[in-house]
C-alpha cells in the first residue's frame, strides 16, 4: 500500500522541480535581453537565408569540405566569416587565446590532424592580430592567472628576439612580436607528421601566417607560406622505421 504514495509523492515532488526550473529559466531569460538577442538575430538570419536559398541548410547539413582550416586567436574582434565573407562550411575554425601552436597540445593537434587527414584542406591558416592582448600580456611581468603557463613561450620568443624588439617603437612591438609569434606557428605545423604525410601522397598543402590588421580590416600576408617538404629542415622529414 505504501507504493503508490511514495509514487505519487515522488511524481508531485519532480513535477515541482520542473515548474519551478522553469520559473527560473523564464526569469533569467527576462533578465537577459542582451543574450536574448543573439537568438532572435540568428532566428531571423536563418529566416532570411531560408528565403533566398530553400536547400541552404538541407545540402548544409549533409556534411562539410572546407578547403581551409584557420587557426587564430579567440578576440571577439576576429571575426573569420565577416572578414573573409566566406559562408558556413568554407572553413574549418580553430581559434584560442594569443593563436598558439603548442606541439604537445593534443586539442589543436587534433584539429590539424582531421582538418588535414580527413577533410583534406588545402590550406592552413595561422592568423595572429594586431594589438593582441595576449601577446602585450606576455611582454609584461602582470600575472594573468592560468594564461601565465599559456603565455610562457611566447615569453620565451620576446627573449630570443628581445634586440630586434626593442629596437622598434614602443608601439610597435607588441605587433612585431605577434608577427613573430605567427612565424613560429607556421614553423611548427610544417613539421608535423600528418602535413609530411600529405605531401608524400602528392596533396596541395600550403601553410600561410597572416596578420589581421585591426585599425584597417585587412589581412596581411606575412610572405612565409610553406609548400612542401623541401622548405623543412631534414631532421623533421619523418620515414616509417623498417625493421
Amino acid at each position: 500500500m505504501l507504493r503508490p504514495t511514495l509514487a505519487l509523492a515522488n511524481k508531485t515532488r519532480f513535477g515541482s522541480i520542473l515548474t519551478n526550473s522553469k520559473m527560473m529559466a523564464n526569469q533569467v531569460q527576462v533578465n537577459n535581453s542582451s543574450i536574448n538577442c543573439v537568438i532572435e538575430n540568428n532566428k531571423n538570419w536563418a529566416a532570411e537565408i531560408q528565403a533566398k536559398n530553400p536547400d541552404f541548410f538541407v545540402n548544409l547539413a549533409k556534411g562539410q569540405s572546407p578547403k581551409l582550416l584557420w587557426i587564430g586567436c579567440s578576440d571577439s574582434r576576429m571575426a573569420v566569416d565577416v572578414l573573409t565573407q566566406t559562408k558556413p562550411g568554407d572553413i574549418f575554425i580553430h581559434r584560442n587565446i594569443a593563436n598558439r601552436i603548442p606541439s604537445e597540445d593534443l586539442n589543436v593537434l587534433s584539429v590539424i590532424e582531421y582538418a588535414v587527414k580527413h577533410l583534406r584542406v588545402e590550406h592552413v591558416v595561422v592568423a595572429g592580430h594586431t594589438s593582441c592582448g595576449g601577446v602585450k600580456a606576455a611582454m609584461s611581468n602582470d600575472s594573468v592567472g592560468i594564461l601565465d603557463h599559456w603565455l610562457r613561450p611566447i615569453k620565451d620568443l620576446y627573449l630570443a628576439n628581445e634586440e630586434e624588439i626593442n629596437s622598434l617603437p614602443e608601439e610597435s612591438r607588441v605587433d612585431r612580436l605577434g608577427e613573430l609569434n605567427v612565424i613560429q606557428g607556421v614553423n611548427t605545423v610544417s613539421k608535423l607528421p600528418v602535413v609530411h604525410e600529405a605531401w608524400k601522397e602528392g596533396r596541395e598543402l600550403y601553410v600561410h601566417g597572416w596578420m589581421l590588421q585591426l585599425h584597417t580590416g585587412l589581412l596581411k600576408d606575412l610572405d612565409i607560406s610553406v609548400s612542401g617538404p623541401k622548405q623543412v629542415e631534414n631532421i623533421y622529414k619523418l620515414s616509417t622505421s623498417q625493421h
